[in-house]
């Protein structure tokens, strides 16, 4: 074979690899904070793919979609572009883990963001391989395509998702490929592999998408989306949102898919040990469920549309890597797809990706300048989990060439500071899943107030408009102004008012109330409580939810904010990134050893790495106070 003639092809700001939904918000990131940026991705027909769920949003993942977009990224206003059907989960429980989750129309939600790409002034889209990251002195230089395309940048971002040497099983049948039958990037892991940067296997899956028609709906249970339809992107809050929504369907898998299934597990490459990656525990694939969960008989199976102009249907719930005739055979035994045709058959992908503690929280790597990582590439699952860890990719490569300081979001600020300070400090050994229970603030992260917690911030950094701020503050002053009239409206014990108390459910009154304190009776609402509110003023609906959540659970948040206090002292308490632990005397071994393995950026990120001890962190206190005392000794010598 010919050597490839390389050339110089073009020099930017920033260069990014990859076009999935990470690699999207860092383009779009990175080009709006005033970067030459340059996106490059195997195949246009990929940018912003949906290659498993044709959803965004669930819960937790939710959130991330609501903080991508009060930080000014594109998720959450393509999704109500493409959006066919909308559903609010776990309403019935506290407003801390509501979660938005959102039908996509697969192809819309594509050609949606690739317009945004196309139109974004900083924004160069083209098609081809990276097959070399260019790195001198320890720090990146540019990319190296296929072709010898010659790509100068003083930032790279790989983004790559899933295709690092992507290899697809489906029964005995494997063979190299990316997602949804595109190819494979083969060339790239080699050249991170010669740069020191380690690599291991993880493995997700997809089920079969089946043709709408041979479909029997009336044995199935539907689905409808909500009345009352909420928009992801704050954005579109106080516009008139309505579409026409499409319904999805519950049904189950029958005793006869679990024998099936049993029947032939020798021919699951998972089982018969030839996939060496790990896969996701929360969302794991059929046979999974089958051995993981012997004394179940039958499991749920959601029929959802991939979009208005197609009459493809994805299988939720029965991801599979069985031969394609088991398949086939397994979905038949499910209620309602008795005559079922397949258009796509299920498989598992095994791909390669890095450890992510290797990567600082800006998710810079900690011994390459200039080289960042986001998404799959970095051991998460999903397509919010990209997309929150592109956008802050985006930002800090950025940054880092504007010589700014960087932006990092810590675990009480953010559900996208839980995400990355859990990859970086903690790592993970499956794909990891961002859920509500993570969070240990989540009564402070809700989805409803991700403006009011993080659009400063994104204006401060010049990546939210003026538009999106003022709509900000507009919603801060609505709430604390409510909040302020409703502590100044009192309700005196009149027979009237006991009269209309006790029909709403609730006990009489002795003395004057403030309509405040009655919002805290969990049998009131701020909509009962109308009757005795004469002058209330008309307000949007989320308004209307904000200030009832912060009446009802003010003792809550004010607890969790003494314990964030807490918090920020050990995150403020900060770390050089080239101290020697081995020089600091009563440490343990182990943490001498995995202090300097991670050189965490903080004492509080210190605590959360495994094997450091309580102990430890106490060692490490009493050293930065030795070492503040001995700089003040010095300063006034």
């Amino acid at each position: 074979m010919k050597e490839v003639k390389k050339y110089a092809a073009g020099n930017y700001d920033v260069v990014v690899v990859g076009a999935g939904h990470a690699g999207c918000e860092a383009a779009l990131a990175s080009a709006r904070l005033g970067m030459k940026t340059l996106m490059l991705t195997m195949n246009l027909n990929s940018v912003a793919d949906m290659p498993c769920n044709p959803n965004i949003g669930g819960t937790g993942k939710g959130h991330l979609v609501r903080e991508i977009d009060a930080l000014g990224g594109q998720m959450a206003l393509i999704i109500d572009r493409a959006c066919i059907q909308s559903r609010m989960l776990n309403t019935s429980k506290g407003p801390a883990v509501h979660s938005l989750r959102v039908q996509a129309d697969k192809k819309k939600y594509h050609t949606e963001m690739k317009k945004v790409l196309e139109d974004e002034p900083n924004l160069d889209l083209r098609q081809g391989e990276v097959v070399d990251i260019l790195v001198e002195d320890g720090e990146v230089k540019g990319v190296e395509t296929r072709t010898g395309a010659i790509y100068s940048s003083k930032a790279v971002i790989l983004a790559t998702g899933t295709y690092l040497k992507g290899r697809i099983f489906i029964g005995e049948v494997n063979y190299e490929s990316g997602p949804s039958g595109y190819s494979p990037s083969n060339l790239l892991s080699e050249a991170l592999k010669k740069l020191g940067i380690g690599l291991r296997r993880f493995k997700t899956g997809t089920p079969a998408r089946v043709h709408r028609d041979t479909i029997d709906f009336s044995k199935m249970e539907i689905q409808p989306g909500d009345e009352e339809v909420v928009p992801f992107s704050f954005m579109n809050m106080d516009k008139d949102f309505h579409i026409d929504q499409v319904p999805c369907y519950l049904t189950y898998t029958t005793e006869k898919t679990k024998e099936i299934i049993k029947n032939n597990l020798d021919r699951s490459p998972l089982y018969a040990g030839e996939m060496e990656g790990i896969g996701p525990r929360y969302c794991p694939s059929i046979e999974d469920k089958i051995v993981r969960f012997p004394d179940r008989d039958i499991h749920q199976v959601f029929i959802e549309p991939e979009g208005l102009d197609t009459k493809e249907m994805y299988v939720q719930g029965v991801s599979s890597s069985l031969p394609e005739e088991v398949q086939i055979e397994m979905y038949k035994s499910i209620i309602g797809l008795e005559n079922v045709k397949f258009m796509r058959s299920a498989y598992a992908i095994e791909y390669d990706c890095i450890d992510p503690t290797t990567l600082k929280r800006t998710l810079e790597h900690k011994t390459i300048k200039n080289l960042f990582f986001a998404g799959q590439i970095n051991g998460s699952s999903g397509y919010e989990e990209a997309a929150a860890q592109g956008l802050i990719a985006g930002i800090n490569a950025a940054l880092n060439i504007k010589g700014k300081e960087p932006f990092i979001l810590d675990r009480s600020e953010a559900y996208i500071g839980v995400l990355i300070d859990d990859l970086v400090t903690k790592g993970t050994n499956e794909p990891y899943r961002m859920m509500t229970a993570r969070a240990e603030y989540r009564l402070t992260l809700r989805q409803d107030n991700a403006d009011l917690r993080l659009t400063q911030k994104g204006y401060d950094i010049g990546l939210v408009t003026e538009e999106r701020y003022k709509k900000m503050l507009k919603k801060k002053e609505l709430i604390e102004g409510e909040l302020e009239r409703l502590k100044n409206i009192v309700i005196n014990p009149t027979e009237e008012n006991n009269s209309i108390l006790e029909k709403l459910g609730t006990t009489k009154i002795k003395n004057p109330f403030s309509l405040y304190d009655l919002i805290k009776r969990p049998e009131l609402t701020y909509e009962k409580l109308e009757v005795l509110d004469e002058n209330r003023p008309d307000l949007p609906r989320e308004i209307r939810l904000q200030v009832e959540t912060h009446i009802k659970y003010e003792g809550y948040i004010r607890k969790q904010m003494i314990q964030i206090e807490q918090f920020k002292k050990l995150e403020n308490k900060k770390l050089p990134m080239d101290l020697d632990y081995s020089k600091i005397k009563g440490l343990s071994n182990e943490a001498v050893q995995k202090l300097n393995q991670m050189k965490p950026d903080s004492v509080g990120q210190a605590s959360r790495i495994s094997g450091v001890s309580p102990a430890d962190i106490n060692v490490l206190l009493i050293y930065l106070e030795q070492k503040r005392r001995e700089k003040k000794e010095n300063s006034h010598d």
